[in-house]
């Protein structure tokens, strides 16, 4: 039970604040996805600094903010929806709470990424094309556009509809599974934690009535996230690798490549390593990102909360 007004206000501020930290982190995952070689993050964003100026780190970024806002308030209103609901619908069945909640944390997660790609694909594909815009050859890239507005045009009169939708499959495969490992993963380490502390649900080790300081609850939750992060990189990595190539790259006669013929130049390049392009950044983003992101939307929900709903 919140209150929309404020939960949404404040969550885009927030949100957009984040994103804008983390940005140029991301500018460097995308740039060492797509590029042929193999470069260092420090190398790379070194050379990025040295040749384009530090606006190359945020190339982009006003159409993944325009992009954010809506795409947030339609994951969040998912994610909190569906958690709900599920984590009511597995407890009737008889499941136990952890199992439950870990449920309820995972379909909520896939839910929410999922209706938030409608949103966030047409966003994605304009602003990783702006991001590899680069002083390097730009022979195996769409197009070089002007800016944001320019890339919508460009894309909507060449491609239509479906060049905004590019990969729209491939960052479902993403984006879906890595959120409802990423909201399972920290269902579980934070139910972990708080057992290894010495503390159940509201209750301590005797069972006496326990609310745990502002201090130490945002420690659980953002370690949990940290890792729930993790975990969530190193295992979808991959798909986004493929997913971001197949966004911004051209095939063979400047036409569209296929999945198959992104991944056959992807290992061409350097074998199955080069799936894990981009590791480094994508682990620290979601790492990051996920921190402050969960300490924020934590946060978020107790300022705009009105009433007990049933748990999160």
């Amino acid at each position: 039970m919140l209150d929309k007004s404020r939960f949404f206000i404040l969550g885009a501020a927030l949100f957009s604040g984040v994103s804008a930290t983390l940005y140029p982190v991301v500018v460097l995952k995308t740039r060492q996805q797509v590029f042929s070689g193999s470069t260092s993050s420090i190398n790379l964003s070194l050379h990025i600094l040295r040749n384009e100026g530090v606006s190359a780190l945020y190339r982009g970024f006003g159409t993944s903010l325009l992009g954010t806002i809506p795409a947030r308030a339609l994951y969040m209103s998912t994610l909190e929806i569906t958690k709900c609901n599920v984590g009511w619908a597995a407890l009737q069945v008889g499941l136990p709470e952890s199992i439950a909640t870990t449920t309820a944390n995972a379909v909520a997660g896939l839910s929410a990424s999922m209706a938030a790609q409608i949103v966030w694909t047409p966003v994605d594909v304009i602003s990783q094309r702006l991001m590899v815009q680069g002083n390097q050859s730009s022979a195996h890239f769409c197009c070089r556009y002007k800016g944001g507005l320019d890339a919508l045009k460009t894309i909507l009169r060449t491609d239509g509809m479906k060049g905004l939708y590019r990969g729209f499959g491939m960052s479902v495969l993403t984006y879906g599974p890595s959120s409802a490992l990423w909201w399972a993963s920290y269902a579980a380490t934070q139910r972990t934690l708080w057992k290894y502390l010495g503390f159940r649900r509201n209750q301590n080790a005797d069972g006496e009535q326990y609310i745990p300081s502002p201090q130490l609850l945002v420690a659980v939750q953002g370690i949990s996230a940290a890792c729930a992060g993790g975990v969530a990189a190193i295992l979808t990595t991959p798909l986004d690798t493929i997913k971001t190539r197949y966004q911004v790259m051209k095939g063979d006669e400047n036409k569209v490549p296929t999945i198959r013929q992104t991944v056959r130049t992807l290992l061409r390049e350097g074998g199955w390593q080069a799936c894990y392009k981009g590791i480094g950044p994508r682990w620290a983003t979601m790492s990051m990102s996920a921190t402050t992101m969960i300490t924020t939307y934590e946060f978020l929900k107790r300022m705009s909360t009105k009433q007990e709903c049933c748990g999160g």
